[in-house]
């Protein structure tokens, strides 16, 4: 019973974190690959056919199996999650105008979030 309600609850997370991952594709200042692999690890402990829809995905496969091989992520993507944090900390920042207190938990978080991408190993560029 334990178990069935362990499997049952990480393919619940891994959906909400794929809604939310979808949610971050559309949305700019949502991120869309950590909630991803975060699905890809729910589903790979309770799931093998979720697990291999999102590996085989065509828009999103390559960059969850690069992860999945070597922990690794493109530059591009890296490039892009470093922009977007700084976009929505700022704007975060910019909308506590008269919170100090809340201001600096903001500029700290977003700096350890920035520290933590860009200290993220990168991927190999293909080979022409």
């Amino acid at each position: 019973m334990h178990k069935e309600f362990k499997r049952y609850l990480l393919i619940s997370f891994g959906w909400l974190s794929m809604i939310i991952g979808a949610i971050g594709a559309i949305l700019p200042v949502v991120p869309t690959t950590p909630f991803l692999i975060l699905a890809l690890a729910c589903f790979s402990k309770s799931s093998p056919r979720f697990y291999s829809m999102l590996l085989n995905h065509k828009r999103v496969g390559p960059v969850l199996t690069e992860w999945e091989k070597n922990k690794s992520i493109s530059r591009c993507i890296k490039f892009r999650a470093m922009v977007l944090v700084v976009i929505s900390f700022s704007a975060s920042i910019a909308l506590s105008i008269g919170r100090s207190n809340l201001q600096l938990m903001l500029v700290i978080t977003g700096s350890a979030v920035l520290w933590f991408i860009y200290h993220l190993k990168e991927a190999e560029p293909p080979e022409k």
